[in-house]
């Protein structure tokens, strides 16, 4: 995988004591929403910052806007000051080796303007496996003035996607996808006309694929299109979006309500099935 995106253990071990790097740890679990803090009271990276899926990275759910919306930029942008993130800090995300926490992390933080974010391949797992040492220490920083400068072109619209021209592509698990199973929502299927390219295709034994394998995975899609990715509330398809972005592709959205913002509008059309790829 690009180094633009992804950073090893031991390059982040190597940068342990550098001022300039803040780690966020992203750890959660959808079926345990306790998992992630007290995993990490319990143990985690030396110096990392712990931030919840659902209280830091995700605002309250309403009727509309799925099951885990964007946080409102200012209060997402307190807690990064309170963190001692400017945009000089080199940041580094992770969560226990899904890649889907940290990337939520990672893409929330791209698109508030910062350039210098990574996700930790293989994550927690991969550096407790390394041997590499944790702490239960909560650091404390001082804080610091991130300010946002938001790039509108990274967040796809309701609206945008309803009347898009481009690319969709839904990120889910195939059975969900073709409308088998629906675990979550109230409607089994996918938006029209989108296609299936699963994130988690993206990882081989929870690490980043290279990128000439991610590049097999498109191969079939226009870098020159518009490209709109979804999964179910924002935050799968987030791997998708690092990868295709790593592969080249420019233009690539995140409908961020995703399916569980589509179908909590009765009037929406579903379909179950398979579409041709491209």
């Amino acid at each position: 995988m690009s180094v633009r995106f992804i950073k090893s253990v031991s390059s982040l071990h190597d940068q342990l004591q550098d001022e300039n790097v803040r780690i966020i740890d992203c750890r959660f679990a959808l079926a345990d929403p306790a998992h992630g803090k007290s995993a990490y009271v319990q143990a985690h990276i030396p110096g990392a910052v712990f931030f919840n899926l659902e209280k830091d990275l995700s605002s309250p759910v309403l009727e509309h806007g799925g099951r885990h919306p964007l946080p409102a930029v200012d209060e997402f942008t307190e807690k990064l000051r309170k963190a001692g993130i400017t945009q000089e800090k080199t940041v580094i995300a992770y969560d226990d080796g899904e890649g889907a926490f940290a990337g939520r992390f990672w893409w929330l933080l791209s698109y508030l303007g910062h350039e210098d974010v990574y996700i930790l391949n293989g994550g927690y797992k991969a550096w407790k496996e390394a041997g590499y040492e944790l702490t239960d220490e909560i650091p404390t920083y001082s804080y610091a003035n991130f300010v946002p400068s938001i790039k509108e072109e990274m967040l796809a619209s309701y609206e945008q996607v309803k009347n898009r021209k481009g690319i969709l592509i839904d990120s889910r698990a195939r059975e969900r996808y073709l409308g088998l199973v629906e675990p979550l929502d109230k409607r089994a299927g996918h938006i029209p006309g989108a296609i299936n390219l699963v994130w988690t295709d993206g990882f081989d034994n929870g690490f980043w694929k290279d990128v000439e394998t991610q590049k097999e995975r498109f191969s079939y899609l226009d870098e020159t299109e518009e490209i709109i990715v979804y999964c179910g509330s924002g935050v799968t398809a987030t791997p998708n979006i690092l990868a295709l972005k790593a592969c080249g592709f420019k233009n690539v959205k995140l409908y961020a309500g995703s399916y569980s913002d589509w179908v909590s509008y009765d009037e929406n059309p579903v379909e179950t099935g398979e579409l041709p790829k491209l």
